[in-house]
């Protein structure tokens, strides 16, 4: 079992930037065994996928997002991190972050483990 805890959301203004971590319990000897990704879903919005990275660190993310945020994983610290840089008001959503054994479940949309949440606002 995998627990996973998200933290860094705030309220900023556009142009700022933000560091999400999310701090996987019972990572243990099992870090290198799970593909991470992170997903946000704003209000009245379907949820959708942000960025993802694999067990090997090859990482995958949004067009939206490409060339502003960054997802990075310490396994050492069992803690997976999205940096955002350039934050826009569009970017204001609920971010979660996601475990799974396959990195194609996350590239599906889906995730063997979440965290609750930590909310993201960007104010124009």
């Amino acid at each position: 079992q995998v627990q996973l805890v998200e933290s860094g959301g705030g309220l900023v203004q556009a142009g700022d930037s933000l560091r999400l971590s999310c701090a996987a319990t019972e990572f243990g000897s099992y870090a290198m065994g799970y593909a991470m990704g992170w997903f946000r879903q704003a209000s009245g919005k379907e949820r959708e996928l942000v960025a993802t990275i694999s067990r090997g660190g090859s990482t995958n993310s949004a067009d939206s997002v490409k060339g502003r945020f960054t997802i990075s994983r310490d396994d050492a610290k069992n803690t997976l991190y999205l940096q955002m840089n350039s934050l826009r008001p569009e970017d204001t959503a609920v971010y979660y972050c996601a475990a799974a054994i396959r990195v194609s479940t996350l590239l599906s949309g889906a995730g063997d483990y979440w965290g609750p949440g930590t909310q993201v606002t960007v104010s124009s």
